[in-house]
């Protein structure tokens, strides 16, 4: 199970120390890097994930910049002794002081963005840290994309944008991957690994950086509350004479539309892509009988009855098929897009929806390049299990960061399971409770039989207090 709290037991750090695979990668070369520039998610990144490679470019003589992109702030949400102001300033003088252990002379930039608020700031730092980047050659390193945690993701996802439009190469390091995984697992990413084997000078410094620590490592009091966050067995995953990273292996894809008479990108990471609806559009105007079933008719109006807001500026239906839905959201939307893998279908939708002048049919596989908010609504039905688990949880991670402030996100998915399918409807919400967990509230759940329907909004309110009722 992937878990994101260093305070649980995870995979034994022994696991990973001892893989006889980690003596036989390829060695990092920092004799061609100029400029070390490492960036972090959260205070302590840094010193966990590269801190020797910080160390070992400060004893090279290389101008090191890190750069924290959050405060840090919400590691003890429940602290009866700190008050969340505190805690930020506590964290950021642990930051420095990190830094300092590691690389003296090294430039420190603590961006302070609100501790798990990443998604919604995604713009904000892309801005703040490429302002810092330098115009010349150097080497990047940031948070694995694959690492499963939402901040690590999006803040990897933006360096390797920066990195793909500049002069920079890109590293990535794993933190979770050690605390989720295990060696043998098909997540892990033993082909794409370099190794840095660094003097011991440096593996001291970085034990002193982490050391600085303190709010994390140790308890903030005796009080409930005020815990250890990161487990003693946690933090042997970080002290190995080697460190690993990620060379730059995926795809940088802008986000954009694509254009109805263009086939999108064939990227690999749908299983179910657009040869295969489009084989079923060609036997079927419309497969799922969505214009003509009273089961679908009736699950529509279960939909849009759960919505909470009567009216919405700016829409995304994903996987909109004939248009059938999008053709009742529009009566309730300023702008709606709505998009979809196949050409067939679209083409179909566009026809419906000709009369319509605020929405927009495009040929788009979400997988590959979400498409650009912010919007207020983002619908999600009967398209979830054609992912594989880790794709959906980018795909939602994805329209996590495309949400406007206090917008909604629907859920719903057929239960019975299809033998095409990677995945089961319950598995798609299941899936989707873990990735929107502190992110978003969910306000309705529906269950039936045969399908589920879930609500979730970063607006907690109910309806009777958005229309003021109560």
């Amino acid at each position: 199970m992937v878990t994101f709290d260093a305070a649980q037991p995870g995979t034994p750090a022994a696991l990973w120390l001892g893989d006889d695979r980690v003596d036989t990668l390829p060695a990092l070369d920092l004799t061609i890097v100029e400029r070390l520039v490492v960036v972090a998610a959260h205070p302590d990144d840094e010193s966990l994930g590269a801190g020797a490679l910080i160390a070992e470019a400060a004893l090279r003589g290389v101008p090191v910049t890190v750069v924290v992109v959050t405060d840090g702030a919400a590691s003890h949400p429940d602290s009866p002794t700190i008050t969340p102001d505190e805690l930020r300033r506590l964290r950021a003088s642990e930051a420095r002081l990190a830094v300092h252990r590691l690389s003296p002379d090294a430039e420190v930039h603590l961006l302070g963005f609100p501790d798990g608020a990443v998604a919604e700031n995604r713009a904000a730092i892309a801005v703040a840290l490429g302002d810092l980047l330098p115009d010349g050659p150097g080497l990047l390193v940031a948070p694995w994309r694959g690492d499963g945690h939402i901040d690590h993701r999006i803040v990897g996802e933006i360096a390797a944008e920066l990195a793909a439009g500049g002069s920079l190469s890109l590293l990535e390091y794993p933190i979770w991957l050690w605390h989720w995984a295990s060696p043998d697992d098909a997540e892990v990413p033993w082909g794409d690994f370099v190794s840095l084997s660094p003097r011991g000078e440096a593996l001291a410094h970085k034990q002193n950086a982490i050391a600085a620590y303190a709010s994390q490592a140790e308890p903030l009091s005796d009080q409930p509350g005020d815990e250890a966050m990161l487990l003693e067995s946690f933090l042997e995953n970080f002290r190995g004479k080697h460190e690993l990273f990620v060379r730059d292996e995926r795809p940088v894809v802008a986000v954009a539309g694509t254009r109805a008479d263009e086939e999108p990108a064939d990227t690999g990471t749908n299983p179910l892509g657009a040869d295969y609806f489009d084989a079923i559009y060609a036997r079927h105007d419309d497969p799922w009988g969505f214009a003509d079933r009273w089961y679908e008719k009736r699950k529509r109006a279960v939909t849009l009855a759960s919505l909470p807001d009567e009216r919405y500026a700016a829409v995304l239906e994903v996987g909109c098929s004939i248009g059938v839905l999008t053709e009742q959201l529009a009566a309730r939307s300023d702008a709606l897009l709505a998009v979809d893998v196949s050409l067939a279908a679209v083409e179909s939708a566009r026809a419906r929806l000709s009369d319509e002048p605020g929405v927009r049919v495009e040929l788009a596989d979400v997988a590959s390049a979400f498409p650009a908010g912010p919007f207020d609504l983002v619908l999600i039905s009967e398209v979830g299990y054609y992912f594989d688990r880790e794709v959906l949880e980018g795909v939602l991670a994805d329209a996590i960061a495309a949400l406007a402030p206090g917008a909604t996100v629907v859920l719903c998915h057929w239960r019975h399971e299809v033998a095409d399918y990677a995945l089961r409807g319950d598995e798609v919400h299941e899936i989707a409770a873990s990735v929107f967990a502190g992110v978003l509230t969910r306000l309705v759940r529906h269950d039936e039989a045969d399908f589920v329907l879930e609500v979730y909004s970063a607006d907690t309110r109910s309806v009777a207090a958005r229309t003021g009722l109560v």
